[in-house]
């Protein structure tokens, strides 16, 4: 079932995005010469992105979704690829890992299958909240009971940037010292995802993951982030895409 009204608003944010990603990782490909190397689309989807670089391979899970593609199409999970070591020059993931239920070894797979010295350009929904399954911003408060009316009522505060400040950058630099020791473990939010109705953005996402704990998962495997503030600043990013060099190990 989804909702009416919550469609209509989907199909909308729907029509948008692939002109606006297509922007942005077509600027990617231009600034980082990528026209010609081998590229993979983790989490291709309909394949919109597939004539951005000449020689294009996408994988998704959906079977179905071979019938949108002119280039290679690839029906397959992101966290068990069939991919040799080191097939591609490249790899993007757009708005895909918050729907996998185990996001590292999707990161994993990711980086196996790029050679070293390779690029990744990956942009997940970043922080998806606990509330979007049920529609809290969005529905009205005679739509819940009196515990989900709490919940609803919190939000202002809960989406406030100081709030977000006392509650992440903390665990930023906590897990910032413990990186220091060597490859971290990817740390992220399990969601109970709602596949029934869709109430607004992510309300499907079954984990909720955090741009600075990407770039510290990648950078303690020894790769570079070409796109990250340096010092403090590093702690403060929220949004936009992690491009990353791969290392060489």
């Amino acid at each position: 079932m989804i909702v009416k009204g919550t469609q209509r608003a989907r199909d909308a944010v729907d029509a948008r995005a692939p002109n606006y990603i297509q922007a942005k990782v077509a600027q990617f490909v231009r600034d980082h010469r990528l026209e010609k190397a081998r590229v993979l689309d983790v989490g291709s989807g309909t394949g919109y992105l597939q004539d951005v670089v000449q020689d294009y391979t996408g994988i998704d899970i959906s079977r179905s979704a071979a019938r949108y593609y002119h280039k290679r199409f690839v029906a397959g999970t992101a966290t068990a690829m069939p991919f040799s070591d080191h097939e591609f020059d490249a790899a993007w993931s757009i708005w895909v890992l918050e729907h996998i239920p185990n996001p590292e070894a999707a990161l994993l797979e990711i980086r196996r299958v790029v050679k070293p010295g390779g690029l990744l350009y990956m942009l997940p929904a970043w922080d998806c909240t606990p509330f979007a399954a049920l529609g809290h911003e969005v529905r009205p408060y005679e739509d819940f009971g009196f515990r989900d009316r709490l919940v609803k009522a919190s939000i202002p505060v809960r989406t406030l940037p100081e709030f977000w400040f006392i509650t992440a950058v903390p665990s930023r630099l906590i897990r910032s010292m413990a990186a220091v020791w060597g490859p971290t473990q990817l740390h992220y939010t399990r969601l109970t995802p709602n596949y029934q109705e869709y109430w607004q953005a992510d309300s499907d996402a079954v984990n909720s993951l955090d741009r600075a704990e990407m770039m510290m998962w990648f950078e303690t495997r020894g790769d570079t982030c070409l796109n990250c503030e340096q010092g403090w600043d590093r702690f403060l990013q929220t949004e936009g895409p992690l491009i990353i060099r791969r290392g060489p190990k």
